[in-house]
Formats: structure tokens, sequence, C-alpha cells
């Protein structure tokens, strides 16, 4: 993606199912399960740049000593930040005390069973340490202590917020990561307390009554109670002081959560080959959370999945995850970014008039290499095709030459572009940095030939197209081809994410930017101030009535005038060569992607209420000039 935006967060959790003298005896460290969550946490960094925090708990501390810990940073070194300090609150200790297990569980913080992890990006939602997970909620008993660390974003949280104020609380914040907090929390409170009165009935007390409540403690019971009424996409993943964890998935499946487990340690992690890598297992080993699915770890070690909130009807797991964030090491990834780059083929023989000899292929940036491979590879195929039904065509007449001659062609493949990564455009502003940015990547002279040759450069995804238009096209044409096709293995991105990613406003999308500019040119802005009309008409509804009238902006034009458009757009008056894009449709996204349909950013088919509302308030904020306010949700106490 030439386009730089916010991804989605990342989740880890380990627990470990054998006291810390095991992994000490095995392993030589007792420091097993936190040398695992860094692992885990390295390997999903491109989940979040913008800051990390770990948490921890403790197993059977004993009264005075603390039993949950956590840390925090903000930056793109937030992971090294953090288990640095982590690693230096150990050098308060001798290396003899240090190597005295007993002492180790008692005294040395993060010497624990339980581990959290979190990558941060934020998207749509406010930012600053406070807002890194895990959040935090201390109490002086274990059991009603919570750690709680996702990859989420809500679209209902005026509604969970006015459900916590209905059943008495006062909420601090508004944002959703703390509303969930609170949530869950509150109804950690409820249970333990229903616990409490329980066992005083029997004239239970002191730290046996703590301990029976632990053991007690119904966590799929207090999920689903809490969980009832969310709306939007989640991987949440939490740790009872106590000692029990859980993570669960939404309903809908947006979010992706995955889990091992064996008789050493248990683990959650929001990708499968990071748990892969980390633990040296096979595809099969590991398990997908399924949608509205808990799995819970309690105290004791034993493990359970729980059907949480039931699934819904029509399970939507996101397909962008599968073109970009997601690493491309997953087995099913990988293949299915070829598959896209495969499909393409067609319309990328349509572009350039079927003149594969005169026609070089690249990718840009290096996201996109895997969707170039398979493109390849559909490439060589329709030319092998192509070079059969020629030699059966002509037969006997072609002499052994010309047969030689036709079978040495070869689709050309060059590396036209590289990153210049050393050059940073942030120390110029306004025209300066432009001129900069326009230099961020470098050609590789040579590698067409001038005047004669088109140029196919692959993308993974076009979103704002400003790096296109500002960079990249420059720079392709400094190489003088006849035209220059600009490749995307996903569909046009039309409309916002409400569900984890940072793609919120309207005017962000190049698509939507050339359909209301083909709207204006064609003396069609009365749809714009129609679905403008319609949308404040329904501002007020309920999320469960609300109409995604967007779709209207589109309607008038076909999927190739909005592709011209954003050509046009992105082409500069100084561009000598022909500027052509093509998209995917979302038709073999689906054939590449078959398990992950959740394509609302191409069709704005939301998969819960709220996608619908948060679409429709994304398009008034446009209109009316107010997209600094991506969310403006109303309270209707």
């Amino acid at each position: 993606m030439t386009d730089i935006i916010k991804h989605e967060c990342g989740i880890a959790v380990i627990r470990l199912l054998k006291p810390l003298d095991y992994y000490y005896k095995k392993y030589g460290t007792w420091q097993y399960g936190l040398d695992k969550l860094y692992l885990l946490m390295e390997k999903q960094h491109n989940r979040g740049q913008e800051g990390a925090g770990l948490g921890a708990v403790k197993l059977e501390a004993s009264p005075g000593n603390e039993f949950i810990f956590r840390e925090r940073a903000l930056g793109s070194g937030a992971i090294s930040e953090i288990f640095s300090k982590v690693h230096t609150s150990f050098q308060e200790f001798t290396p003899k005390q240090l190597q005295d297990i007993e002492f180790v569980k008692k005294s040395v913080p993060y010497a624990a069973e339980l581990f959290i992890g979190h990558l941060r990006y934020s998207t749509t939602g406010k930012s600053g340490l406070t807002y890194v997970h895990p959040l935090l909620r201390r109490n002086n008993w274990a059991s009603r202590s919570l750690a709680l660390a996702g990859n989420f974003n809500m679209t209902n949280v005026d509604e969970m917020f006015q459900q916590l104020i209905e059943e008495g609380q006062h909420p601090r914040d508004y944002a959703d990561t703390f509303v969930m907090l609170e949530s869950i929390g509150h109804y950690l409170d409820r249970e333990v307390q229903y616990q409490y009165d329980h066992l005083e009935k029997n004239h239970m007390n002191g730290q046996e009554v703590s301990h029976l409540i632990e053991e007690k403690l119904d966590i799929p019971f207090l999920l689903g109670r809490a969980s009832k009424i969310w709306d939007g996409g989640y991987a949440l993943c939490g740790l009872v002081g106590c000692g029990d964890a859980f993570a669960l998935r939404d309903p809908w499946g947006i979010r992706s959560a995955f889990y091992y487990y064996d008789d050493e340690v248990a683990v959650v992690a929001s990708e499968r080959p990071v748990i892969q890598t980390a633990f040296n297992l096979k595809k099969e080993d590991i398990h997908e959370l399924q949608p509205g699915e808990a799995v819970v770890v309690k105290k004791n070690g034993t493990i359970s999945l729980h059907q949480i909130q039931e699934k819904k009807e029509k399970i939507t797991p996101c397909s962008f995850e599968r073109i970009y964030f997601s690493r491309g090491s997953d087995y099913d990834i990988y293949r299915e970014r070829k598959r896209l780059g495969e499909l393409l083929v067609p319309k990328i023989i349509e572009s350039i008039g079927d003149d594969l000899e005169n026609t070089v292929f690249s990718f840009i940036p290096n996201t996109a290499e895997v969707a170039y491979f398979g493109m390849q590879q559909g490439l060589e195929d329709y030319f092998n095709h192509k070079k059969a039904s020629t030699i059966l065509e002509k037969g006997k007449t072609l002499s052994k030459e010309e047969i030689d001659e036709i079978l040495s062609k070869r689709v050309r493949s060059e590396k036209v572009a590289i990153k210049d990564i050393k050059l940073r455009t942030f120390i110029a502003q306004g025209n300066t940095r432009n001129d900069l940015a326009a230099h961020v990547y470098d050609v590789t002279y040579g590698s067409l030939r001038r005047g004669k040759d088109n140029l196919v450069i692959i993308d993974d995804s076009i979103v704002r197209g400003t790096t296109l238009r500002q960079s990249i096209i420059k720079i392709l044409d400094r190489l003088d081809p006849k035209k220059i096709v600009i490749v995307s293995s996903s569909p046009q991105i039309r409309y916002p994410d409400c569900y984890g990613i940072d793609m919120s406003r309207m005017s962000e999308f190049i698509a939507f930017r050339a359909a209301i500019a083909l709207l204006k040119e064609r003396g069609m802005q009365h749809i714009i101030d129609e679905t403008y009309e319609k949308s404040v008409a329904q501002s007020r509804k309920k999320k469960e009535e609300i109409v995604n009238y967007v779709k209207e902006i589109y309607s008038p034009f076909t999927y190739e005038e909005i592709s011209d458009k954003i050509a046009q757009m992105l082409t500069s008056a100084d561009i000598k060569a022909e500027v052509k894009i093509v998209f995917q449709s979302i038709e073999d996204l689906h054939k590449a992607c078959p398990n992950n349909k959740g394509d609302w950013y191409f069709s704005g088919d939301y998969p819960t209420p709220g996608g619908n509302r948060l679409v429709n308030n994304a398009f008034i904020n446009y209109v009316e000039g107010q997209e600094g306010l991506p969310h403006q949700y109303t309270l209707n106490f």
C-alpha cells in the first residue's frame, strides 16, 4: 500500500500450565513465558507501531505482595522499551536470588504464570499512553482485578455508555476501551459479589472465601452478560487477578484470533503464523477462535471453549486483513494473495491491448510482492497458452527457428522501483515536502525501452491515491513508458471502516472523490444533495433502522468509469505517459478469499447495524465540512 494507513491492533496471551521451576529445569529460565510473549509481540509488530503494553498475573501471591503488573510505552520502539523496563527491574536482585525459584515467585515482579500483550494502533479513537492496553482495573480482591486488551472498535459506544449509567455507574471516559473495561468489570464485580453472598450464608470467611470465589467464578456467564449489546468487531482478551484468563471473538467473525494449548502452555494471538513460529508448530496444531466463541483458562489450568454470543447468520471476517494487514507468511493468506494477483490477469491483458511483448511488469510496495507472484504466474500461463495456440494454428508451416523464437518469449519482469528508506520527508514542509516525496522511490534506469514499452505496476490497494499522484507515477514516468498501468489487488475502497482500521473519513477515499467529481461534471449535484437529506433524516433513528444511502453516490457510474476518473485525478499535467488504473472486482476478491467475505470497505454492506450509522454520519460530516469529528453519536438519555 503506497498510502500509509494505521493498522488494527494485535493481541497476545500466554498462560503457563506448569510451575515456574518446571520451565527453569527444562528450558533453563523461569522467564519462559515472558520470552515467548516478546516473540509473539515482535512477530506482530506490523499491527501496532503507536504503542505497546504488557501485563502479568502471579498465581498464589501471598497477601502483602503484588499479584498484577503492567508496563506500557508509546512509539515505534515501544516493545523494546517495555521489555527493557521489565528486565531492568530484575537488576535489583542478586544472581543468587534470581536462581532461587521460591524467592523469584514471591518477590520478583513479572515472574508470573499469566501474560498479556498488546500492540496499539489508534484508529478512529483517542491516542496517548492512557489508551494503550492492557487497561487495568485494580482491587484488593484478586478476583475483582482485571487486565484487558483487545483489537476492536465499537460502533455503539453510546448504548454501552448509557447501559453503565442505567446500572448506577459513573463512567470516567467515553472511549470504547474504557467502556468495555467497565462493562466487563461491572459484571465481574457482580459475579464475585454473588459468590461471596452465597458463601457468607454458609458461614465461610477469610482466605477460604477468596479461594472458593476464584474456583466458582463463571467467566463465560459474565462475558455473555457484558457483551450482549456490543456492536462492532473485536478480538478481546483478559486476565483476572486471581489467575483466570480468557479471549473472546465477535459473533460476526470480523476480527481474528487463534489459540493453541498443550500440557505446558496455552496461547492466544491475533495471527496464526506468529504462534507457529514462536512455538515451532504445524498449521493444523493451531485453531481459530470461532465467531462469538471464547476460550477460558481457569486458575487450576483447565481449558474450555464456550459459545458466548450466537453466531450471526452472515459471518463476515475482514477481507482487507487478508489483502494487506496480516502477515503474508500465513499458509492460507499467502495463497490468497497470489490468487488475487492471478485473477487480475484478464483485466491487465485488456489494459495493454494484449501486447505482452512490449510490456514490463513490476510491483510497489513490498507488501504487493506476493500478489505480483500470482499475477506473474497467471501471465505466464496466458502467454504459454497463446504460444501453443500460435504453434497449433500455423502447424507445419513453422520452421524450427520460428518455433524456438515463439517458445523463447517470456513475460518481462523488472525491479523498476526501489524505495529509499533513508529519505525522510518530514524535515520539509509544503511544496518542498512534496518535492522530497517525489524522490522517495528510485527508478531502475534502463529497465524499459523508452517510448516503446508499457509498464504495469501492481499495488495491494489504493486508498487515498496521494502517494501515487505526488510520487509514484511521477517517478515511473521518468522511465518514459508508453503507458503506465497501476493495478490494485483489492477493489475500489469506497466506504469507511468502523471495526478497527484507520479509514473513517469519506474524503480520504480517491474512489469517493472520483464519484463526487463525476456527479458534478455531469450536472448530477442533486444526487449529493438528496443523499445528504436522506442521511440527515435518519440520523436520529436507531442504528437498526439506518440504511446506507451513500451507495447512491456511486450507482450512476460503472466500475470502469470511476477507475478512469481516478486515473485522471492521479495524473498531473506534467506526466507524459498515458495512465490507466485497474482494480480487482469484488467477485474475484471473494474467489480469492472465499472464507473472508467481509467486504464493507468496497461494497458498503456492513455486517453490523452500527456500520450503517457510521457511514451515514461520515457522509453528513463530509458535506458539512466536519470530518475532524468522524464519530458523532447522539446520546438519547
